[in-house]
């Protein structure tokens, strides 16, 4: 079973639903089951994969991919989705194309300590998201100011606060419906020399 509530096959899709799985479908030719949890109301779906794909995959975006799939595996780190932490770490350790890096970073965010691969911008911005994900009512000015003294600008920052924002809503539809990664192909993208 890959989740708590019944998610319809793609071969029972019709109508909008139909349409919306033709959207989502992965280069695999699958539907990963974070879409698919969405099937008894579709139009859900919709929203979940133009927020996903505007806060991720935006080619506007400053901050490096890899990055911003860093700050995904931490955020599902801090809220211990299983469900999003495969998918988003693989899509990471992929892009970071370092294992010996890749590894040091895991680590790190895994202790929740990224200080210990990471300084500068990237570290702060690192603490804000974690900061963002588990004591969300304590967030002051003083969390801005110090990005801004860390040298990032306002719009790195809000990449990461969208990023941070959009992982925090999928790992609790995941964790919250006992989404499972059974049936799903883990880590589509393409390696950097694939056209």
């Amino acid at each position: 079973m890959s989740a708590w509530i019944r998610m319809i096959p793609l071969l029972e899709a019709t109508g909008l639903l139909k349409t919306l799985y033709d959207k989502v479908t992965t280069p695999h030719g699958t539907v990963d089951n974070v879409m698919r949890a969405h099937s008894l109301r579709p139009h859900t779906m919709d929203g979940h994969v133009v927020l996903y794909r505007s806060v991720l995959h935006n080619p506007d975006n400053t901050l490096p991919f890899w990055f911003l799939e860093v700050v995904a595996s931490y955020v599902s780190i801090s809220n211990r989705c299983t469900y999003s932490l495969t998918h988003h770490w693989a899509n990471a350790s992929r892009l970071i194309a370092d294992p010996v890096r890749a590894a040091r970073v895991r680590e790190a965010l895994d202790a929740t300590r990224p200080e210990l691969a990471f300084e500068g911008k990237e570290r702060a911005l690192l603490d804000y998201a974690r900061k963002l994900t588990v004591a969300v009512g304590d967030m002051v000015r003083a969390d801005i100011d110090a990005l801004h003294a860390a040298g990032c600008d306002d719009g790195e920052i809000l990449e990461v606060n969208q990023v941070c924002a959009y992982f925090n809503y999928s790992n609790r539809l995941l964790n919250g419906l006992g989404v499972t990664t059974e049936g799903d192909v883990i880590g589509y993208y393409k390696a950097p020399h694939e056209d």
